[in-house]
């Protein structure tokens, strides 16, 4: 028997006859969208905020101070008549309106679709995705990676183009949003479009870049396409921060970040602390593993850009954290997945900018954190994983290269595979050929690829091997570019080393 306040909230979101339509203080309240996340074998968490003013000025986005129960349904087809689940939670002003429920009870390994509803207002309807059983066999799992979009810098044509993959799932390795204020750090060849006011430092602040972020019509469609993984960054929060950045500000950032992600409980920050490393399972096919490697490293030594820098080897050194370092390395020894995905932030494998004995690298990369990456590949091996590909952001070019336990040891044998996606927007239109970048591939025989194009990277993993597409747009000044292929490499199972495809 169905309970009169079930009977209510079906009523709400289907129309059942009988029920009258509520109204609203407020106006159209789903300005940003829908979204799910980090999907599992039985659901998958749902997202929605409730702005009917986006952008207003004190980071509420023009809701009442009032808590809003807000109804969800979970279907079978994409019109939401065979609904399976529903439920309700409050929208509340200490967390802007933001909602974020957990579904569970669903069946493994399908294709669900799912809706909001507020006072008289229906949401927009995206689809999600639950995982195969766990430790069951999976034919595909089929990846789209990015990361860096830059507001003012360009379009975000490769998010509209992701949603039209139809991909499992869209994992977003950080720099969701970027702090620059109106004009900051211009985009080489001039900004597209403007972000609203000063540079991101308050709670409302960060609120509303999202927000901003939000209204754009491409990331919408993107976060309804498929159920999304998202790891955080610098600029969330600041360009290049540690955690000596002052608590308030991290806190702030933090805060608004869980409030506009598909993020389970187990991410609402505490104060300046937000737990984001996670891991999920794609059956025995694979398994994620989701690093974060801004909030627990040390700070930089020498800098954040290319030096040579021998303290940086210090063996105390870490980027991950003594915590999240042991959890990684527990992974992999637990991990009975066929391939074993890492996604971070920063590029993992050396590279060198010269050749000869001085060593000039990245030192805000793991180059900067050299015994932490040794720990970090020492473990995938003698854990005996049987497959390793590191995913990286960060970098606004696409790379693809091969990963050794020794760089400076020619014999070194491959150990794994590193995949760099370029960024959506982040500076500008880019270009076909970079002369300081494209010399690292000389001076790095194990690098075997690079763009500084925009665009994503689309992974579809099977048991016996992994293809991965770089996808380029070549323009982002202007909306509506196609997506390009520019580069194809396989990964064969149990063979490390990159085999790039006609």
């Amino acid at each position: 028997m169905i309970d009169r306040r079930s009977f209510l909230v079906m009523g709400l979101i289907a129309g059942v006859p009988g029920v009258p339509p509520l109204s609203a203080p407020y106006g159209e309240p789903f300005t940003l969208g829908v979204a799910s996340g980090d999907p599992a074998p039985d659901g998958f968490v749902l997202w929605t905020r409730l702005a009917p003013a986006p952008l207003a000025e004190d980071g509420y986005g023009g809701m009442p101070a009032a808590p809003v129960p807000v109804y969800w349904e979970v279907a079978t087809d994409p019109a939401c008549a065979r609904v399976v689940r529903r439920g309700s939670e409050n929208a509340v002003r200490e967390w802007a309106h933001a909602v974020h429920a957990e579904v569970g009870g669903l069946e493994p390994g399908r294709d669900y679709w799912y809706r909001f509803k507020a006072g008289p207002y229906i949401s927009p309807t995206g689809r999600a995705v639950t995982a195969p059983p766990a430790g069951a066999p999976a034919a595909s799992l089929t990846l789209a990676v990015t990361s860096c979009a830059n507001y003012q810098h360009g379009h975000f044509t490769a998010y509209t183009r992701v949603a039209e993959e139809r991909p499992h799932m869209v994992l977003h390795l950080g720099d969701y949003i970027y702090e620059h204020g109106k004009g900051q750090a211009p985009c080489p060849g001039g900004n597209v479009r403007d972000h609203e006011g000063g540079e991101a430092t308050s709670l409302a602040d960060y609120r509303r870049r999202h927000a901003l972020y939000k209204t754009d019509p491409d990331l919408r469609a993107a976060h309804a396409a498929a159920p999304w993984v998202p790891i955080m960054d610098d600029h969330e929060v600041r360009n290049n921060w540690t955690s000596r950045l002052p608590a308030a500000r991290r806190a702030a950032a933090f805060r608004a970040y869980y409030e506009h992600m598909p993020l389970r409980r187990a991410s609402i920050p505490k104060g300046a602390a937000i737990h984001l490393f996670r891991r999920l399972h794609w059956g025995s096919l694979a398994t994620l593993h989701l690093l974060d490697t801004r909030q627990y490293r040390d700070r930089p030594i020498c800098g954040s850009g290319f030096a040579d820098c021998p303290k940086a080897d210090d063996p105390g050194r870490t980027i991950t954290g003594k915590a999240q370092e042991r959890w990684l390395l527990e992974g992999f020894r637990e991990s009975r997945a066929r391939w074993d995905i890492i996604g971070q932030q920063v590029f993992f494998g050396q590279r060198t900018k010269y050749p000869g004995p001085e060593r000039v690298v990245r030192q805000d990369a793991w180059d900067g954190y050299t015994a932490s990456r040794t720990r970090v590949t020492r473990g995938w091996l003698e854990a005996g994983t049987r497959n390793a590909i590191v995913l990286t952001g960060d970098v606004h070019s696409h790379w693809a290269g091969d990963l050794a336990l020794d760089y400076d040891d020619e014999d070194s044998p491959l150990i794994g595979t590193e995949l760099a996606v370029t960024s959506v927007s982040s500076g500008g239109n880019g270009h076909d050929h970079d002369r300081a970048r494209d010399a690292l591939l000389d001076t790095n025989p194990h690098l075997r690829f690079h763009l500084r194009r925009r665009g994503y990277l689309l992974l579809k993993v099977e048991p016996a091997e992994v293809r991965a597409e770089f996808k380029i747009v070549k323009y982002v000044n202007t909306p509506g570019a196609p997506a390009l292929v520019a580069a194809g490499f396989t990964v064969a199972d149990r063979i490390p080393g990159l085999v790039r495809q006609a």
